[in-house]
């Protein structure tokens, strides 16, 4: 799944019906000046030219789609399915999402727009955060949106579209503006890989850096090839990154129940005791003893004020020890996913490495050259 982010009218749905030629088709994606894209559109592969309505797709239990029922109906009157026979989304599923609209609050959208978000961010395998030279100033809600992508870093791509609008000394002056503008929402030491160029099939515009521009798209096209390659080995990777998590909030959550129940009396209130376990956790050293008993890093530690809420919605009574979550035929939950992070999933990452014959990167194989080709690229 690669997934298109950005303000309004920047190109996000252009540079989709470009990659894909669907210009001049009857199911190009509706482009303007103005804010056009109001539904969240997932274009797909299918035998023929067609559209589905968001009902369809959330009760298709074949599709993946089912779970954006939990936002409700009015969401799903903004969700919309296109599927077209390309040979590149065999492999690929588009995601174009509405522009992002700063003096709009959320509320009035009526669907919760971020959690939406959240849902397709967490499943994509590329996000395009798409820009252009008029769109550079960063509000709220595009704040938010960078702040949900924490810890995707790696799967973010920075788009500065309608390149060739500006000449060589404006282009520079954007360039600097925007990385301006996004260097205190990127907390990472390496900053993320930027195109600059215009995707769409008209020609550039004279006197501009038309040999650069088509660099920089051969560039994103080879990228986009590279992701669909490796997405197995990401998706291990992804796993098993989840699953370290998981193994630090069961050790967290056991260690949280292990000193309730060791400071709990005959006499004492039980949720006194645990009140001040969870406001102090670093007075009974919670988050110490797991870093000293356990192979964990320091820095993968989540938030202590997260176990605020966390307790708050479930009772410290509800869980049972890890030492009693084992049995004679299962196993015991915490060796068998210590034993995935450790042994299981680098095997499996290993055996894909092994059976992968390296390849030179081509369109061929993503099918990105049925894309329109641009005028000045050679042939």
């Amino acid at each position: 799944m690669v997934l298109f982010l950005g303000p309004w009218s920047v190109g996000k749905s252009s540079m989709i019906n470009y990659l894909l030629g669907l210009d001049d088709t009857p199911y190009q994606l509706y482009t303007g000046a103005e804010p056009t894209t109001s539904e969240f559109t997932v274009i797909m592969h299918g035998p023929k030219l067609k559209t589905i309505e968001g009902i369809v797709m959330a009760a298709d239990s074949a599709r993946s789609f089912s779970p954006l029922e939990k936002f409700g109906q009015n969401f799903l009157e903004k969700l919309i399915g296109i599927e077209v026979p390309h040979k590149l989304l065999e492999r690929v599923t588009f995601v174009d999402t509405p522009g992002i609209i700063e003096n709009r609050k959320q509320q009035e959208r009526g669907y919760p727009f971020n959690d939406v978000c959240q849902w397709f961010i967490d499943r994509a395998d590329l996000i395009f955060v798409v820009f252009d030279p008029t769109k550079l100033d960063v509000g709220l809600e595009l704040e938010m949106l960078f702040r949900q992508l924490k810890g995707r870093e790696s799967q973010i791509r920075i788009i500065l579209n309608k390149a060739d609008s500006l000449a060589t000394q404006e282009l520079m002056r954007v360039y600097g503006a925007l990385f301006w503008s996004l260097a205190p929402l990127i907390n990472v030491t390496e900053p993320p890989r930027v195109y600059v160029s215009s995707f769409w099939p008209h020609e550039y515009h004279p006197d501009t850096h038309k040999d650069l521009f088509l660099k920089e798209e051969i560039s994103l096209l080879e990228d986009l090839n590279q992701v669909i390659e490796n997405r197995m080995e990401n998706k291990i990777a992804f796993i098993r990154q989840h699953a370290i998590r998981v193994r630090i909030h069961a050790l967290l959550v056991d260690r949280y129940l292990q000193t309730y129940k060791d400071k709990m009396t005959f006499f004492s209130d039980g949720e006194l005791v645990f009140r001040d376990i969870v406001e102090d956790p670093d007075k009974f050293f919670i988050f110490k003893s797991i870093l000293a008993k356990t192979n964990v890093s320091k820095f993968d530690l989540p938030n202590r004020e997260a176990y605020k809420d966390f307790f708050g919605i479930n009772p410290i009574t509800s869980f049972k020890l890890l030492s009693q979550q084992c049995s004679y035929m299962g196993g015991c939950y915490l060796e068998k996913i210590e034993k995935a992070i450790t042994r299981e999933l680098p095997d499996l990452l290993g055996s894909i490495g092994l059976g992968k014959k390296p390849n030179v990167l081509s369109c061929d194989i993503t099918g990105c050259g049925e894309t329109p080709k641009n005028r000045y690229k050679k042939p």
